[in-house]
């Protein structure tokens, strides 16, 4: 079985860079690649995968994730979790969208009086 890739810094510093901003949002390393959590609460989790591509999860309204799957590739549910779903991460990521996707996420796993301090796309303007 082929190893899992390590996740490249730089992914991880631009992700650490959106979600270290949030309030009390922590990174960490987690059983592959690395995880932000909020309290006990993974809100992203990028990792290295044995077909050597490198995803990220996170959490999506339930509303949500009929059109997750309905999407298809670069987009897929996750089998663990109500509401996990994730994307492969490759040349053509839109950043600005996966920033938005995990505000959202932040936001569905932090307790209210942190998340009441996030401005949600679609609250935004």
């Amino acid at each position: 079985m082929p190893e899992r890739p390590p996740v490249p810094a730089e992914i991880i510093r631009r992700l650490g860079s959106l979600l270290g901003g949030f309030p009390d949002c922590q990174e960490e390393e987690a059983w592959a690649g690395v995880r932000w959590r909020v309290g006990g609460a993974t809100v992203a989790h990028v990792f290295g995968g044995e077909d050597q591509l490198f995803r990220i999860t996170f959490r999506a309204e339930p509303s949500e994730l009929m059109a997750f799957e309905r999407l298809g590739a670069p987009y897929f549910r996750a089998s663990w979790g109500e509401n996990v779903v994730g994307l492969v991460l490759g040349d053509d990521t839109d950043w600005d969208e996966l920033a938005e996707l995990l505000t959202d996420s932040y936001c569905l796993q932090a307790p209210p009086r942190l998340a009441d301090q996030v401005a949600r796309p679609d609250q935004a303007g």
